[in-house]
């Protein structure tokens, strides 16, 4: 694993090329699948997470083409569920969502790849885009039933009534 120190100047010292980095270069790393950690010097203390968060805030910064990929609402959301309940679980559905659409995009890079390498005319695109959406909402399914959200009470209880009842208590 490669060792990346953070001295108190805010430079980024790669021990194993002996040479400072920038958070481009760690964001290098990240990209070529690469294991490492981010340590302050002086203490040892694990920084890898905050130097990965400057790399998306950088990104998000960057006036590149197309939009950031957090909106606005879409940090709201995240901050509201700091200090809930619901914290730990979103953290794992987040990984688990992010880990099932790379899968996703391997496997269409993959099917796309053989598409190009055959007689187009006896493969049909859009069986293979129905496959691909047949195995996401199977990806889906099985995520949600391993690990529900855990929802407030009344929120629960809205859910499990039927349509009848519901009419029932607006009347």
């Amino acid at each position: 694993m490669r060792i990346i120190r953070k001295y108190a100047n805010r430079r980024l010292y790669d021990t194993s090329e002996s040479r400072y980095v920038t958070l481009e270069d760690i964001k290098q790393l990240v990209t070529h699948k690469e294991s490492f950690r981010v340590e302050d010097s002086r203490t040892g203390e694990d920084l890898t997470r905050n130097i990965l968060l400057q790399i998306i805030i950088e990104q998000e910064n960057k006036s590149s083409p197309g939009a950031p990929m957090f909106s606005n609402k879409v940090l709201q959301q995240l901050i509201r569920f700091y200090g809930d309940g619901a914290q730990q679980t979103m953290s794992g559905y987040l990984e688990q969502s992010i880990n099932a659409f790379m899968e996703q995009q391997k496997i269409l890079r993959e099917q796309m790849q053989n598409v190009m390498h055959v007689n187009p005319m006896q493969t049909n695109p859009m069986e293979l885009m129905r496959r691909v959406a047949e195995q996401n909402l199977f990806l889906w399914k099985s995520f949600s039933q391993a690990r529900p959200l855990d929802l407030d009470k009344e929120t629960q209880n809205a859910e499990l009534q039927t349509p009848a009842e519901d009419s029932e208590k607006k009347s």
